[in-house]
C-alpha cells in the first residue's frame, strides 16, 4: 500500500505538537504519525463539521485513508495490508480520530474486527475473497456481535444459524452495527447448537447485499454521526457453508479475542478526541483575553491544561503498552481494558474541561469544543462499557494472585 506517499500541508501551529514518547519508537512509526496528523489537518478536520452536522458518510477521506494504507495497517502486504504492527495501527487510528472521531470508528472497525478475525481464523481463500478488497477504502466491513436483547452479555446470542446442506439459513436481527449501511461485508455471531450455550455460537462471514437481509433505519446519534449504527435483519438469509470463520462453535472465543484488539482501536480513537480537545483548549485560552492577558497566564487554567495533558499523556501510554503486547504475542486482554478505560474516561474528562475553558464559545456548534464532548461519550459505551471494563481488569487480577 502508498504509505507515506502523499505530502500534506500542515495547517496550523498546534499540529506541531511534539509527542515525546514518540522519540523512542521506530523511525517509521515517528513517519507515520507525522503522515496521519498532516493528513488529518487537510484532508479531515475542514470537512468533520460538515460531516457531523449532516450525517454524511466521508467517503472520499476513507478513500484517501486507503491509499494511505489505513484500512489495513496490520494486514500482510500478500492481501493488499501494510503489513505494520498494532502499535502503528494505534497511533495511525488517534491522529485520524484527532482529525474526525467517525473516521477514526470506521477505520478501527474494518481493521480490528472485520479484517482482524478473518485474517487470524480465515482459510487463505477466506483472505484472497473478503480481506483484499477491504483494504484500499473502496469497501469496509462490519462486526456484528450486538442484539437488541443482550447487552452485555454477548453470549446470549438470539441468532440462530442452521445448516441446511450446503448453506446457512440466519434468522434474527444485530444491533448498534457500526457502518452497517455502507459495509459490504461483516463478520456475524449466530447461535448455531442452543444447547451449547456459548460454545454454540459460530462466526460467518456474510456479503452485503444478500438475499434475506434487510438494514433497519440509520440511527439518529448524540456523536460520531458521520458513522453509520444501523441493525442488520436476517430472514431465511442463506450462506454457503464455507463461510464460517474457524469452526462451528467457535465464534465466542472469536469475539472475545477480537474485543480485546478492538479495545486498543478504540482507546486510540479515545486519544484522538481527547487530543484535539486540549489542542482546542489550548488555542482559545492562548488567545483570548481575560482581565488584561491571556487566559493562558490564569493558574486555574494552567491546572486545567496540566490535568487534561496529564491524563492524555497516561491513557497514551496504556495504550501503547497494550500494543507492545499484542505486537509480541503476550496476553493484553487486562492491559486493553485498561487503555481502553483510561482512554475513553480521559477523553470524556479532557472534552468536558475543554468546553469549560472555552465557556459559552464551548457550547456553540461555531467551534469544535462540543463536537469532541458528543463524540468521547460512546467510546465509554461501545466494545464493552467502562463498567465492563473493570469487570475485566479485577477477573485478571483475580486470576493473577490465584484468587
Amino acid at each position: 500500500m502508498a504509505l507515506f506517499t502523499r505530502t500534506l500541508p500542515r495547517v496550523y501551529h498546534l499540529s506541531h505538537r511534539n509527542i515525546a514518547s514518540l522519540a523512542a519508537l521506530p523511525e517509521t512509526h515517528q513517519m507515520l504519525q507525522k503522515t496521519c496528523r498532516d493528513f488529518a489537518d487537510a484532508e479531515l478536520k475542514p470537512h468533520a463539521a460538515k460531516h457531523d452536522r449532516e450525517h454524511l458518510y466521508p467517503k472520499e477521506q476513507i478513500k484517501k485513508m486507503g491509499e494511505l494504507g489505513l484500512m489495513a495497517i496490520a494486514a500482510p502486504e500478500e492481501y493488499g495490508g501494510t503489513g505494520l504492527d498494532y502499535l502503528a495501527y494505534s497511533i495511525a487510528l488517534e491522529e485520524i480520530s484527532r482529525g474526525c472521531a467517525s473516521a477514526g470508528v470506521i477505520m478501527s472497525v474494518n481493521n480490528s474486527l472485520y479484517i482482524g478475525p478473518i485474517l487470524q481464523w480465515g482459510t487463505k481463500e477466506q483472505k484472497e475473497k473478503w480481506i483484499k478488497p477491504f483494504t484500499n477504502g473502496q469497501k469496509v466491513g462490519c462486526f456484528a456481535l450486538s442484539e437488541p436483547g443482550n447487552g452485555s452479555d454477548a453470549g446470549a446470542a438470539s441468532t440462530t444459524a442452521k445448516l441446511e446442506g450446503n448453506h446457512f439459513i440466519i434468522n434474527g436481527t444485530k444491533q448498534w452495527i457500526t457502518s452497517a449501511f455502507e459495509s459490504e461485508a461483516g463478520v456475524v455471531f449466530a447461535t448455531t447448537d442452543k444447547a451449547l450455550k456459548h460454545k454454540g455460537i459460530s462466526a460467518i462471514i456474510i456479503p452485503k447485499p444478500v438475499e434475506g437481509l434487510e438494514l433497519g433505519k440509520k440511527e439518529d446519534k448524540l456523536g460520531i454521526r458521520a458513522s453509520s449504527t444501523c441493525a442488520l435483519m436476517f430472514d431465511n438469509c442463506k450462506v454457503p457453508k464455507e463461510n464460517i470463520l474457524g469452526e462451528l462453535g467457535f465464534g465466542f472465543k472469536i469475539a472475545m479475542i477480537c474485543l480485546d484488539a478492538g479495545r486498543i482501536g478504540i482507546a486510540s480513537q479515545a486519544l484522538g478526541i481527547a487530543q484535539a480537545s486540549l489542542e482546542v483548549a489550548v488555542d482559545y485560552a492562548s488567545k483570548r483575553l481575560s482581565f488584561g492577558k491571556p487566559l493562558i497566564k490564569l493558574q486555574t487554567i494552567q491546572n486545567k491544561l496540566a490535568e487534561m495533558a496529564l491524563r492524555l499523556e497516561s491513557a497514551r501510554l496504556l495504550t501503547w503498552r497494550a500494543a507492545w503486547l499484542k505486537d509480541n504475542h503476550k496476553p493484553y486482554t487486562k492491559e486493553a481494558a485498561m487503555a481502553k478505560l483510561a482512554a475513553s474516561e480521559a477523553a470524556t474528562f479532557l472534552s468536558h474541561q475543554c468546553i469549560q475553558i472555552l465557556g459559552g464559545m464551548g457550547y456553540v456548534s461555531d467551534m469544535p469544543a462540543e463536537r469532541h464532548y458528543r463524540d468521547a461519550r460512546i467510546t465509554e459505551i461501545y466494545e464493552g462499557t467502562s463498567e465492563i471494563q473493570r469487570l475485566v481488569i479485577a477477573g485478571n487480577l483475580i486470576k493473577e494472585f490465584g484468587l
